[in-house]
């Protein structure tokens, strides 16, 4: 399984923490080991032409996934290979979340990676009890992974003295509706 991180972004990130993580979920969710995946770290400009292009949605947003072989959970012991495709986060919008949530930036960028993952394999949220669904594996994969995980984990930060490019974003396109 090839999981690669590419951290395009200041925020100091531990790439092996969400490698790891993203192995275990893809594991868990019966995907074969030989398939790949790219998590990407990106700023809120790049992250909002995405927004729009894709979505057609103004401004920067937390996660976006990108499947490519639309690969689906194995079930009975068989496991589907292939490019499972792109995720794309934006920490500046991830820290905003885990803020109003009152939880740590690397809980919700794990939550937010996981939740990534399960769109790549076919999960969505558009009704209510696709939503339940959803939201029920995303919460017990995060908690099963930092249950089962040793020792300590390093926190996201931005080194001393960055600037705020969400809140320079949000400056930069006020009024634009």
């Amino acid at each position: 399984m090839s999981v690669d991180v590419l951290n395009e972004t200041e925020w100091i990130i531990d790439p092996k923490m969400f490698s790891d993580l993203a192995v275990w979920t893809m594991e868990r969710m019966q995907v074969s080991t030989q398939s790949d995946l790219t998590i990407i770290f990106n700023e809120p400009e790049p992250m909002a032409d995405l927004h729009m292009k894709w979505m057609n949605l103004k401004g920067p947003t937390d996660v976006m996934s990108f499947p490519m072989d639309e690969l689906r959970p194995g079930a009975d012991g068989q496991t589907p290979e292939g490019v499972l495709g792109d995720i794309v986060l934006c920490p500046y919008v991830a820290k905003q979340q885990a803020d109003a949530a009152g939880h740590t930036l690397l809980n919700e960028m794990c939550m937010l990676t996981i939740h990534g993952i399960l769109h790549l394999l076919g999960y969505d949220h558009t009704t209510h009890a696709e939503e339940a669904a959803m939201f029920a594996v995303q919460r017990e994969l995060f908690l099963l992974f930092f249950s089962l995980r040793p020792g300590t984990v390093s926190e996201i930060r931005l080194p001393d003295g960055s600037p705020d490019l969400l809140a320079e974003y949000e400056k930069n396109h006020r009024g634009e509706a």
